[in-house]
């Protein structure tokens, strides 16, 4: 089915809430309490047939007694009671549901997975999307829509992040949210019985409010659909994969917790390359991605100049760039004139470009600003070894400072400073000037 009808579930007017509740700690509470504060601008009905008001909203004992057919539907109820509701529901004109219901296709559980059926039965005769179940929730800033028991709520932004796993979606949230990076949608699919990842791709590859889509993925289920989808959405937009379940044991673990397939990690590592995505292999570096998506602008090219105090570093990271296809800029014969007159003699006369260990500030601000200004240059990383010689901070300033008036020019400036304790406080200070720090510059994301 693709698309359809999911503007109901990410544009809602209406949304209602089956299983509402006000026993704190209830996930019908937490979802509840989310909608309100989220700032929903549409209309929110609590449906629980012992309450008379929650969150301060009238509460309706059953959907049958809703004032009009919501766009959305939350179900939080006894899996049980789930295909029945979606039945209900779509019977009324609801075309979106979000089932965070689990006990459904999760291990072995024949009784769930004839539960599932069932609901996807009951969904069919009425186009009725459904989200999960299994699942926290959908998130979509931007419209105040928090459907979710995510401990959190998320900033608008233009990232998008789809998840099978719940977990790593509230890690990326509250990662995200120390940084202040914000997002278009957050979908969390569980067990994706319905809604898969397909459909999601070629949502978001037109929604002009999404300028990146980053996907954590424990099994393809369409591999047609993903395929497709995700060659079309990589020609436009940056696509990043997070593939779990690479190894015999961990596929395991992904059949128990969402009932899907991992299959064979090298046909997955292949579909991925062909279809132009980035894949990352760890959180740490699914968080890099994160940070350079939102704070960086899209690459206008990929040849990429280095900038070091340390050859050694500056050569771990010319092996990273170029183990994953990367280009190495050859700076202009203007910018190595311009790098000779300002840098000691024993700099490195080209790209990587080594200031020696003593770099001060102003040493980087002028090299720097002469890499930016080379027409033959689309991005530059800048690392930083720390030294009792020369100030890691002072240099990160310096930064900061040339990168902010080089703005115009549209070039990303990305910043590895490497280390723990000395390089804290500058990497701090990247964060708040919206420059991604990262803090090994061999990770396989950032070349």
């Amino acid at each position: 089915m693709t698309v359809r009808n999911l503007d109901r579930l990410f544009r809602p007017l209406s949304v209602a809430l089956i299983g509402a509740s006000r026993r704190a700690g209830a996930i019908g509470a937490l979802i509840a309490r989310n909608l309100v504060q989220g700032g929903f601008a549409g209309a929110i009905y609590p449906v629980n047939p012992g309450a008379f008001e929650i969150e301060e909203l009238r509460a309706y004992p059953d959907v049958a007694s809703l004032p009009e057919p919501p766009d959305l539907a939350v179900i939080a109820t006894p899996p049980a009671t789930v295909p029945g509701l979606v039945a209900e529901l779509g019977g009324r004109g609801t075309r979106a549901a979000v089932v965070i219901t689990a006990g459904f296709a999760e291990g072995e559980n024949a009784a769930g997975r004839a539960l599932q059926r069932a609901m996807l039965e009951a969904a069919r005769p009425h186009l009725l999307r459904v989200v999960g179940p299994n699942c926290v929730g959908v998130m979509v800033p931007g419209a105040g829509l928090n459907a979710s028991f995510a401990h959190i709520a998320p900033s608008p932004g233009r990232l998008a992040f789809v998840a099978q796993s719940g977990a790593v979606l509230t890690a990326v949230l509250d990662w995200g949210a120390a940084r202040g990076i914000g997002f278009s949608h957050l979908v969390s699919l569980g067990d994706m019985a319905d809604v898969d990842f397909g459909d999601m791709i070629d949502y978001l590859d037109a929604d002009p409010d999404t300028g990146a889509i980053l996907l954590y993925i424990e099994a393809v289920t369409e591999a047609r659909k993903f395929m497709s989808a995700a060659c079309a959405a990589a020609r436009v937009k940056p696509l990043i994969v997070m593939k779990a379940g690479r190894h015999a044991e961990a596929a395991r673990a992904v059949a128990s917790h969402t009932g899907a397939l991992a299959g064979a990690d090298a046909v997955y590592d292949a579909a991925f390359r062909r279809a132009g995505a980035l894949r990352v292999y760890d959180l740490a570096e699914l968080f890099d991605a994160v940070a350079t998506l939102a704070m960086v602008p899209s690459l206008p090219g990929e040849r990429i100049a280095i900038l070091t105090n340390g050859g050694g570093m500056g050569i771990l990271a010319t092996d990273a760039l170029l183990d994953r296809r990367g280009t190495l800029a050859r700076l202009a014969p203007a910018t190595l004139a311009r790098l000779d007159a300002i840098l000691p003699a024993t700099w490195s006369h080209g790209n990587p470009v080594d200031i020696i260990g003593d770099a001060n500030g102003a040493r980087y601000a002028g090299a720097l600003e002469a890499i930016v200004e080379d027409a033959g240059v689309d991005a530059i990383v800048v690392l930083n070894c720390p030294t009792a010689v020369a100030s890691g901070i002072e240099a990160a300033r310096a930064v900061a400072e040339t990168a902010a008036r080089q703005a115009g020019r549209k070039k990303p400036v990305l910043t590895s400073w490497v280390g723990e304790v000395a390089a804290e406080e500058a990497r701090e200070h990247f964060t708040r000037h919206r420059m991604p720090p990262i803090a090994r510059p061999t990770r396989r994301c950032a070349g």
